[in-house]
């Protein structure tokens, strides 16, 4: 951001507010602002307006348009400012494969692909760029440079990132098509609460953000946006004659959208060991286990999601790239203790 701090104008009352007069009774609030604050365009206060910065008597307005009246008390807050391009760090990465177009990675849990509010440092971008040097510059993106997909911060496994513009271009057409005319291929392992009764399905139920909470995705009957998951049981665990305590999941993606994995299993009663945000009413579950699966339920620090296989036609020279990863140690701890139950 630019813009310097809010200079004190005349009435001022407090370091980033001042009291209206007479002369701005009825005009329109971001006109009063953008006259009043040094160093501020008019179209920088309305995006501050607009972004909840701004409070009339205390109470926040967002309408650019509100109308003023003598003796209301205007105040601003300005957000932090943000570095708007990510530096490169030495962060170790686990590179599976690597030329001169793109370079295939095994993300760990706890690694934010790119930055974003709350992360504008220690992400999978600022690792690439310190690795990758200039060659990522541009492509996708000042803030996701490379990026054609993500993993979010908690699933662990393979990601692939593009080094050149072609590169970029093509695994962007191929994970737009979804794999449905390519070679794409995307499997996750899942350990779930619970069990279906078949083996094997697809869920196919639209997604949409939460109205209620705006970092949550929700399944939506009207609008939203395609979301296809296919599933099939691996493994089940639990007393033979029970229904299945949790079960080890295969759910491969035919759309990829935010969350998608997560909020379809918890959609079709089957949340993700772990996930806090789609899962967290089934944390009790763990109560009456015995140790020391109990405690490795319990302790497990995040959805237990792994992106174990990833497969794409090169976008340069055309031959198709297959890999898989190995589930990461604190998965199968979880694993093993689930068999051992």
């Amino acid at each position: 951001m630019n813009d310097t701090s809010p200079q004190a104008p005349q009435g001022l009352d407090g370091a980033s507010g001042f009291i209206a007069s007479e002369e701005d009774a009825g005009k329109r609030l971001d006109a009063v602002m953008a006259a009043k604050l040094e160093g501020l365009s008019r179209n920088r206060v309305q995006a501050l307006i607009k972004g909840g910065e701004v409070q009339v008597n205390g109470k926040t307005v967002e309408e650019p348009k509100h109308k003023v009246h003598e003796g209301d008390r205007l105040s601003l807050t300005m957000p932090e400012p943000e570095d708007p391009e990510p530096q490169g760090e030495d962060i170790p990465l686990d590179i599976v494969y690597e030329d001169d177009a793109l370079i295939v990675i095994d993300k760990p849990a706890g690694l934010v692909v790119h930055p974003g509010a709350g992360n504008w440092t220690g992400t999978l971008v600022n690792a690439l760029i310190a690795h990758c040097g200039d060659s990522l510059s541009g492509i996708g993106g000042v803030k996701r440079p490379g990026i054609v997909h993500r993993l979010d911060k908690d699933t662990s496994g393979l990601l692939v990132v593009a080094k050149t513009d072609i590169a970029h271009q093509g695994l962007s057409e191929q994970f737009a098509d979804h794999g449905r005319t390519g070679p794409l291929e995307r499997a996750y392992l899942a350990l779930v609460w619970g069990g279906p009764g078949a083996l094997r399905g697809t869920i196919e139920a639209n997604l949409a953000r939460s109205e209620s909470n705006r970092q949550k995705m929700t399944v939506v009957r009207k609008g939203g946006r395609e979301a296809i998951t296919h599933w099939q049981v691996i493994e089940r665990f639990g007393p033979v004659d029970q229904p299945p305590l949790a079960s080890l999941m295969e759910c491969r993606l035919e759309t990829g959208r935010t969350h998608q994995i997560r909020v379809h299993m918890a959609h079709i009663g089957l949340p993700l060991i772990g996930d806090q945000v789609y899962g967290a009413g089934f944390k009790t579950k763990a109560n009456p286990l015995p140790e020391p699966l109990r405690s490795a339920v319990l302790e497990f620090p995040r959805q237990a999601l792994h992106a174990g296989v990833l497969a794409f036609e090169h976008p340069v020279s055309g031959e198709t790239l297959y890999f898989e990863s190995e589930m990461p140690e604190d998965f199968a701890t979880l694993l093993e203790a689930l068999r051992k139950f």
